[in-house]
This record gives C-alpha cells, structure tokens and sequence, in this order.
C-alpha cells in the first residue's frame, strides 16, 4: 500500500468520524430545533394581536370570521411545512456549506466566530476538518428530513382528526337542531303580508354592531359559535343561546318574534264573509283565552310588543263604539300569542283577513298563509243564508237586517274558499275546521227560526244549511260545532264563562297539535242536557221583553274588554 492510499485512507476515515460526530452531537439536533421552531412560528399571529400578513380577510356575504378548522388550520399547515423545509436547506447550504465550510474552514478561519487561526499548523487543521464538517451538514439535512417527515405526517394526522372532529360537531348540532325541531313539529314561516314565506333558518343580527348573519349555525364559521367581524362571539344553536338574538325573515327583513323557531306555530285563520264577525270574535277569543288563564294552568301572552299594541287598540275601538273596524287592506299580519299548558308551548298565528278576501279563487288563492293552516276558523253568519232569509217573518226580517249580516252565505263563502285552500296546501282532508255560528243575540229574538241548541250541527240542518255540515264533515279531518255572541263575551259587561266559550274553538284547535287543552273545551256530545246559552245581557225571552242587563254577573265576575293590556292577556 503507497503512502498517498494511507494518507487518503486516514483522511476518509477522519473524515467519517468528524462528519458523524458533528452530526449527532450537534448538527442534527441543531438543523430540528431551527426547523421546529420556524413551523411553530407559522401558527403564531405576528405581531401576536395584530394583523398577520399571511391571514386573507374573508370578503364573503356573511359578516362573520371562517372558522380556523375550516380554513386557516391548512394554510397554517402548510406554512409550518414550507417553513420547516426551508429551514433545513437554509441550514444546510447557506449556514454550513455556504459559511462555515467555504468561507471559514476552507480559509483557515474558525467555523463558530470566522478568526483566522494564529498559525499555519492551524489553519491546516482547520482545512482538514472542513470534509467532515460538510459530511456533518448533509447527514444532519438527511436525518432531520427524515425525523420531520415522521413529525408531518404525524402532525397532518392530528389535523386531519381535530377538522373530523369539528366536522362531526358541526354535523351534530346541525342534526340535533333539526331534531329537535322534527320532534316538537317546528316549521318556521313568516307572518307578515307580502310574505308568509317559509325558511329553515332566521337572520339574526349581532347585539354589537347590528350586522345581519344568515349563517348562523353549526358550519364553516364554527361548530358552537360564530365570531363577528366586529369581534363580537355570537352562539351559533339553540341550546347554546341564539334564541336570544333579534331575529328577522330572510325574505322580507322584518323582526320576528322571539318564539320563533323555538316553538312550534299553529297558523288559524278566520274565514267568513265581510261582517260575518270575524273581528269581533277575534276580540272575543283574545279575552277568552285571558280569562281561561286565570282559572286554569294555560299561558297566554303576546308574542310581541306590535300584538300588543293591536290586541289593545282593538280593545279600545270596542270599548268606545261597541263595535269593531271593519277589516282594512290586503293580506293580514298574523296576530301572534305565546299558548302553554304544562311545559308545552304553541305559536299561535290568527289571521283575521277581510272578508272580500274569498269572494272568488283569484282572491283567495293570493292567501299565501292558508298554504300554512292547522286548522280553519269558520265563522258562519247564518242571517247571510239565502234560505234562512226566506224562511224569516216580516218582524224577523228587521232585526236581522238591524245585525248586519254578512254579504255572502256560509255555502256561498266555504265554496269560494275550499278548493284553494286544498290548492295551497294540499292538507285539507287532515285538518280539523271549528265552524263557529256568530250573532247568537240576534238569532235568540227570531220567532221564524229555532234557537240554537246542542248539538249545533243538528240544529244547522234544521234550519236549511244541513249542505254546509255535510260538506264539512266530508272535507275535513274532523269538525266541531259552536254558537257564540261575541257581544256577551266583549265589552265591560262581559261574563267570564262567556269569555271562555268564545275560546273553546280555538283551544280545540290548539288541542289538535299536541297541546293539552282539550280538557278544558266543553263536550256537550257528553253532556246532552247542556243548552246553549242564550246572551246574558238579554232578558230570558227576548221576543217579549226589552233588553235588560243580565243578572248572572253575581256568578262571574265582570271583566271589561277595553281596558289596556299588558303583555299578558
């Protein structure tokens, strides 16, 4: 063997021994902690606070910030990678072989602070050990490669489990909700004319900065919460506290009340002709359901503070005139109140639509609400009848007149309405219709017809109008009979029992729903021997005597209709 192989030998083999030494002892642990410490930096706002160059503001419609999962976890991700890997060949070809090994150690220089060594036995050294401090960089490149690949893949794991997991939380909530809704039978529809449109969510809007969310739910701007632009953490479900932000329709931007979505609505309208007493009744039920609260464990309040208003300025209208307007206008705003029983609630809509309303389909089918009914209202002027009018006396015509019956007859108003009402909604074969006859004060002084006995629909036919009962009782799910005077039951003579009666129709409705009212609705189909009550504010025999204030205001205590009301009924 030549001197020149054992030099090249001994060379090589400290070569080896430096390379491996610098390595494990140093370089590789070096080259991690850098590139470690750089991806950790890319998930760090800087300045920590302040705006980071690498976050793009999101210009979306909705003014709320994505969830970090949903998108800045994998640009993040990546920039950590990049970040890394940039490191280590920074490292590698910059530090160690740019610096420390061509321009140090190569010129006799020291590797650490770059001083020239004080002689040329070190400076030789120095040289010598450049090969092995190169082969030192490489393997620390190669192995730190290697070990942050593991630290990657690892860490794309972990990132990948937290997004399934949001993912999952996000599909969970979502689920729940809609559950929940299934389960309570919620289906959100506005109440407004113009609209009465459905949609699955309400916009609500951010209690800082007024900003209108449509999103907000468990989705790509958070699981449990959604965080404003304003910076404001808004709660994304029900459970968590949304139920407590204003909330609007998304089609026609009005509030809605506070209920909605959160309790299951039972849209009623009152269908009848134009002064069949739609409105008057709506008095008397609105004053019914306030007096059943007080003897029972029914709730009842206004939905909203615009009900209020309307409920009192009906209440006044009758307290000053002893009458109510006649309907204005298009389409009714429905009139909303909050009914509970135990710990079951209902959002009730009534809508109290002109009578003009049905007098043909065209006008009928503009109804959009009627698409939405849980049941029909009726209410039937039977001094409208043609053959109830034939059938009066020359005095009985006179009177009848004097109660101002509706312009068109319950036949001719159910026709008009009945087959747009199956049009709209296609459910009319499973709802129940509460057919309700009005002016009974007026039909206790005809001697030309009988007066209204139990049960009613037996009665109907006797006068003439056994075609509206058959049709009902066809069409319909189910149907139930009353005869009221919504005079006795509003205004400052009223009686409670009368009140309540006015009610029973709609609790029986409501009690069709799931609510647990039908306990209180009188079944006279159980208790034959209940008469109908004649107006308690009229004389017992009206057709001989003169009205006189009724005398059974000793049994029931009197309750006026038009004093002001609170948001409690």
């Amino acid at each position: 063997m030549t001197d020149p192989e054992l030099i090249a030998r001994i060379l090589g083999a400290l070569t080896g021994v430096v390379g491996v030494a610098v390595c494990l002892g140093y370089g590789l642990w070096r080259f991690l902690a850098l590139a470690l410490s750089a991806a950790w930096a890319a998930f760090r706002t800087d300045p920590p606070g302040g705006t980071d160059p690498r976050i793009t503001p999101y210009t979306g419609p909705e003014p709320a910030r994505p969830a970090y999962w949903a998108g800045q976890m994998w640009l993040d991700a990546r920039f950590a990678g990049q970040a890394a890997a940039l490191t280590v060949w920074y490292l590698l070809t910059r530090h160690w072989l740019g610096l420390v090994v061509r321009r140090r150690l190569l010129r006799g220089r020291n590797g650490q602070t770059g001083e020239l060594a004080d002689n040329g036995f070190g400076r030789l050294l120095l040289r010598l050990l450049a090969p092995g401090t190169a082969l030192a960089a490489l393997l620390s490149a190669l192995l730190a490669s290697v070990l942050l690949a593991g630290v990657a893949l690892f860490f794309a794991v972990e990132i990948v489990l937290v997004a399934l997991a949001a993912l999952a939380a996000t599909l969970a909530g979502r689920g729940a909700e809609r559950l929940w809704k299934l389960a309570l039978g919620i289906r959100m529809k506005c109440p407004y004319p113009g609209c009465y449109r459905p949609f699955p969510l309400a916009v609500h809007l951010c209690p800082a900065c007024g900003a209108a969310h449509r999103e907000l739910r468990p989705g790509a701007f958070g699981a449990l919460r959604h965080v404003c632009r304003c910076g404001k953490a808004l709660p994304s479900t029900l459970m968590t506290g949304r139920r407590a932000l204003t909330a609007r329709c998304p089609h026609c931007d009005r509030n809605l009340p506070p209920a909605v979505g959160t309790t299951r609505v039972v849209h009623l309208p009152l269908i009848g002709g134009t002064s069949a007493g739609k409105t008057m009744l709506l008095a008397a039920v609105l004053d019914g359901l306030r007096s059943w609260s007080h003897e029972s464990r029914l709730t009842v309040e206004y939905a909203s503070p615009d009900d209020l208003r309307e409920a009192n300025a009906l209440g006044q209208e009758l307290n000053r005139t002893g009458w109510t307007l006649k309907t204005q206008g298009g389409q009714p705003r429905a009139l909303m109140l909050l009914v509970g029983h135990g710990r079951r609630r209902r959002l009730l809509y009534l809508y109290d639509p002109m009578g003009e309303s049905f007098r043909d389909a065209d006008t009928t089918r503009g109804q959009g609400y009627l698409a939405h009914a849980d049941g029909v209202l009726l209410v039937t002027d039977v001094l409208a009848a043609p053959v109830v009018r034939r059938a009066l006396h020359a005095g009985d015509t006179e009177r009848a007149q004097a109660a101002r019956p509706a312009d068109l007859g319950p036949v001719e108003t159910y026709a008009g309405f009945t087959g747009e009402l199956q049009g709209l909604g296609g459910r009319r074969g499973r709802l129940p219709v509460a057919t309700v006859v009005t002016k009974r004060d007026a039909l206790d002084r005809l001697d030309s017809l009988p007066r209204p006995a139990e049960p009613v629909e037996a009665w109907l036919a006797e006068i003439g109008l056994d075609e509206l009962v058959r049709a009902l009782g066809h069409d319909f799910a189910a149907a139930r009979y009353w005869v009221v005077s919504a005079h006795a039951a509003t205004g400052a003579g009223a009686l409670d029992s009368e009140r309540r009666r006015a009610a029973e129709p709609v609790l029986w409705l409501l009690s069709r729903t799931g609510l647990r009212v039908g306990g209180l609705v009188r079944d006279r189909r159980e208790r034959p021997d209940a008469p109908v009550r004649a107006d308690p504010r009229t004389h017992p025999d009206p057709r001989d005597r003169p009205d006189t204030e009724g005398t059974e205001g000793t049994q029931d205590a009197q309750v006026g209709h038009g004093e002001e009301r609170s948001n409690t009924p």
